[in-house]
């Protein structure tokens, strides 16, 4: 009995992924050795990793990076599905005063 392998290769490494070493995520797949935050290289999970077009972040390194240069929105929506939605209604209290008002 021979084993073969698949003819998926690993985004990160080039080199086929057998099954026992495979890993999918959004998509694409990897092996789990080379499946790593490409800020720090840790390793990730599925329960605890981010992308931004196609490369890998650990969530620290993720919101680190992308919150910083403004390019980071914590609901992983568009800017055109923001803009479209209704601005929400910002309650403003000013401690000395006895009136609440909506903004």
């Amino acid at each position: 009995m021979s084993f073969t392998g698949t003819q998926q290769k690993c985004k990160v490494c080039e080199k086929t992924v057998y099954l026992v070493e495979q890993l999918s995520a959004d998509g694409v797949v990897y092996h789990k050795s080379c499946f790593k935050c490409s800020h720090c290289k840790g390793a990730l999970k599925l329960s605890n990793y981010s992308s931004m077009e196609g490369v890998l972040y650990c969530k620290p390194h993720f919101e680190q990076l992308f919150k910083e240069t403004g390019s980071f929105n914590k609901n992983f929506q568009s800017p055109a599905a923001k803009s479209a939605e209704k601005p929400t209604p910002e309650l403003v209290i000013f401690p000395t005063a006895l009136h609440v008002f909506i903004i």
